[in-house]
């Protein structure tokens, strides 16, 4: 079991364009665990985003949504990060993935950013890739010519309620999560079938 996890980031991108588009889900995720376990987000201009405060559990968590587009990330990341004096480690992200199909969560320590480009921009500015992510996923439109194109558009209803379902899953076992103990959750969440609720 790992130590716990003291900031964790939804990524996705800014305004009402994008906010029901796939690339935000990791966003989606963190609005539903401060949902349960914070008052509401605060502006936090120096982070270039918002921070809510929390206890999940028996951790106290700082919850961060960047306000920066995806592909600008790590500069929000790496200023929350460095104000709250947070090392790497101790960084968990929620982000939406192409390579699992809608409905499936895998957790994960460390690795490289697997061509996601928030994942790209924010190794960077971490100084590396020891944080733990959360991988939420939204299919993969069939070629490489259409990712951005499926990531920057809203899923389909029967899409959207299997990752709703995804995220409300990581939701019930988020204390486990946050406390550290990615591999306990792993065994719940990654025995689970594509789309069971």
């Amino acid at each position: 079991m790992g130590a716990p996890y003291q900031l964790f980031i939804g990524l996705g991108n800014p305004g009402t364009r994008y906010e029901a588009t796939r690339h935000n889900a990791g966003a989606w995720l963190l609005d539903r665990v401060a949902r349960r376990y914070a008052s509401g987000f605060r502006a936090m201009a120096r982070c270039f985003g918002a921070v809510a405060d929390a206890k999940v559990g028996g951790t106290r968590v700082r919850l961060f949504r960047p306000g920066t587009f995806m592909n600008d990330s790590g500069r929000a990341a790496a200023a929350a990060a460095g104000f709250y004096k947070i090392p790497v480690e101790r960084i968990l992200i929620a982000h939406d993935e192409i390579d699992l199909p809608a409905g499936t969560v895998r957790l994960k320590r460390g690795g490289g950013h697997g061509g996601h480009n928030g994942l790209r921009d924010v190794v960077p500015c971490l100084g590396g890739a020891g944080f733990s992510r959360i991988r939420i996923g939204v299919g993969h439109p069939g070629s490489r010519e259409r990712v951005v194109g499926h990531v920057l558009d809203r899923p389909p209803p029967a899409e959207r309620a299997a990752i709703d379902q995804a995220i409300e899953r990581v939701v019930e076992d988020v204390e486990r999560i946050v406390g550290g103990d990615l591999e306990g959750a792993m065994n719940t969440l990654h025995r689970r079938p594509c789309g069971e609720a």
